[in-house]
């Protein structure tokens, strides 16, 4: 009875049967992945504020510890780095709001002017159209949108959903990030204890060595977007162009997604420079917003972000592809972060000497990142305050 078997697969030629074995097993591993997207898509809500907090608890995590080293309550040291920071960012949107509120007027009366003038245009200009074709053209645009109104209605009553999930995220944000900065450690430690004690080191090398990359990553990207900010708001001050301060706070925010958010903010830069300045100086900020992207990416990106982490750049097309697809514009902000603790923590799981691989990513995180990291605090190596597995 046992031969019938081995017969059997003698049978069957050597491919097919290497063919069968690998099918069945990358089936599962699609099962798998497609699972995984499924609890992705349902917790989002919860998932993507967890996410969001981690970065953040990564960029502010080493004042806290710095103030804590330095004899203040752990509490009051989270506190005073929060509050220190909703001061920075609450004083940075109120000034941009009302710069954008003073030059709104002027940049209304602009784009009149700039309508005026294409109208003119389309009517003595080489066009030669019609008034009565322009009036028409402008009354078809109306009538679309009264006919319209319905969906635009709807629209409203989805966004004002939207607006309520944004406002419960933004509390989880907060309230997380507290948890984070406070009792991280303790938080990391509990997560480590499901894994069987021989592989807990590794497992706790792994999620710093991630850690440290994510501290290394959300640095380098605030200063890639903070140097693409000035350089895109410098140059639209000295031309005049309107609104230069709240385009260039727009091309800062958008930065910190990767490849794409920097040129789809600048292009609204190129927008407002055409209605306002002409053609001339819309193709002067498109030139500035091209050389500020090549400045970028072959002297920034090689020197400040190849420190941090290294991730390919089929990778960070794929994550964000895939993050927009999955969570739209927030999946694209946290996708390549994701991306970045994963390949750092999964090289130290499967390496064989997992200590030489962390140290190699420590020097790369950079001096900025590395000095969270102290003999008197070595916890500190782990994700948000994450504790010595020994404890």
């Amino acid at each position: 009875m046992s031969s019938r078997p081995a017969i059997a697969d003698e049978s069957v030629s050597p491919l097919v049967r290497k063919a069968a074995a690998w099918s069945w097993r990358l089936l599962a591993i699609l099962a798998l992945a497609v699972a995984l997207l499924w609890v992705t898509a349902k917790l989002e809500l919860i998932l993507v504020p967890v996410a969001l907090a981690t970065m953040l608890a990564a960029l502010l995590l080493p004042v806290v510890d710095w103030l804590d080293r330095r004899g203040a309550p752990r509490g009051g040291a989270v506190a005073l780095v929060l509050l220190s920071s909703f001061a920075i960012l609450g004083g940075i949107l109120t000034f941009v709001v009302s710069q954008f509120v003073t030059g709104l007027p002027g940049l209304t009366d602009q784009v009149t002017h700039s309508v005026d003038s294409l109208r003119n245009w389309l009517i003595n200009g080489p066009a030669h159209l019609s008034k009565e074709q322009i009036d028409h053209a402008g009354d078809s645009v109306i009538s679309a949108m009264q006919n319209n109104q319905a969906k635009l209605t709807s629209g409203a009553l989805s966004t004002a959903a939207t607006v309520t999930e944004l406002v419960t995220g933004a509390l989880l944000v907060f309230f997380t990030l507290i948890f984070f900065l406070h009792g991280g450690r303790n938080i990391w430690a509990f997560v480590t204890k499901i894994v069987p004690v021989r592989q807990r080191a590794r497992v706790y090398d792994a999620g710093a060595a991630g850690f440290h990359s994510l501290i290394g990553y959300v640095r380098a990207t605030f200063v890639v977007a903070l140097v693409d900010a000035v350089g895109i708001g410098t140059g639209l001050a000295i031309m005049g162009v309107p609104l230069a301060l709240p385009l260039a706070s727009l091309v800062f925010l958008g930065a910190f997604i990767p490849l794409v958010g920097a040129v789809v903010t600048g292009f609204l830069a190129v927008v407002v420079a055409l209605l306002t300045k002409g053609f001339i100086y819309a193709l002067i900020t498109l030139g500035l917003i091209i050389a500020v992207q090549q400045i970028e990416a072959h002297v920034l990106q090689p020197i400040v972000m190849g420190r941090a982490v290294s991730v390919h750049p089929l990778a960070v097309v794929l994550a964000i592809a895939g993050g927009s697809v999955t969570a739209g514009v927030i999946g694209a902000l946290i996708a390549v972060p994701i991306v970045a603790f994963l390949n750092s923590a999964i090289r130290v799981l499967i390496a064989d000497d997992p200590a030489a691989v962390e140290a190699d990513l420590l020097a790369k995180a950079g001096a900025v990142a590395a000095a969270a990291v102290t003999p008197d605090a070595p916890a500190t190596a782990g994700p948000p305050g994450a504790a010595d597995p020994e404890h």
